[in-house]
């Protein structure tokens, strides 16, 4: 089995990052490291709903003009080739001036998510690990993996909406390119009985 295809096993088994404690402890605990690449990484990342290649296929040039980070960002899906945009809002930001404070912007067309090793940009792999090693050192439970944070973004859109918005659902299935509703559903793990929950807890 390739690496690729171990990936793509891994994206179906892995979680969204469900409370919102635990991805401010996995803030905090990146933010405290030296190097806020990471942090950037997390947030961006949670925040934007990109997959994980197309994530840390971005560049400096994509995110900021003439020293100034843009609101929305335009690209080409590398799985699909279809025009995505997007906006980035004050938290992925933040994280990304924080990051760009720490280093020497030498040129514009340099890899937002840079390798440590080279010029490049930083793996899929690489990423992957540092999200299920940082989750794991937290001792928070679950399979976590870089496609947590696609799915952390859709699942957190899904829960803050689904009471005043029931066409959330048909939304998130556009943003994240399914064939069905019923899949996107499925893909940020939300079941019969977290739907129930939902409506239980209304009581309006």
């Amino acid at each position: 089995m390739t690496a690729n295809t171990m990936l793509r096993v891994k994206a179906d088994e892995v979680e969204p990052i469900k409370s919102i404690k635990d991805i401010a402890k996995v803030k905090q605990y990146l933010i405290g490291k030296e190097n806020k690449r990471d942090y950037m990484l997390f947030t961006v990342g949670i925040n934007i709903g990109l997959r994980a290649g197309d994530l840390l296929s971005l560049k400096i040039k994509d995110i900021m003009q003439d020293g100034i980070i843009v609101d929305k960002v335009v690209i080409y899906e590398e799985k699909t080739d279809k025009k995505r945009e997007f906006e980035l809002n004050s938290s992925a930001k933040v994280a990304i001036r924080l990051y760009l404070d720490t280093i020497n912007i030498v040129e514009t067309n340099s890899y937002l998510f840079k390798s440590r090793k080279g010029e490049g940009a930083l793996t899929v792999e690489s990423a992957h690990k540092i999200i299920k090693t940082t989750l794991r050192e937290l001792n928070i439970k679950g399979n976590y993996g870089t496609h947590s944070l696609r799915k952390t973004f859709a699942y957190h859109i899904y829960i803050n909406n689904i009471r005043t918005n029931p066409t959330i659902v048909n939304t998130l299935q556009k943003m994240l390119n399914h064939s069905s509703a019923s899949v996107t559903l499925r893909y940020i793990g939300i079941t019969k009985e977290v739907i129930s929950d939902v409506y239980n807890n209304l009581n309006l």
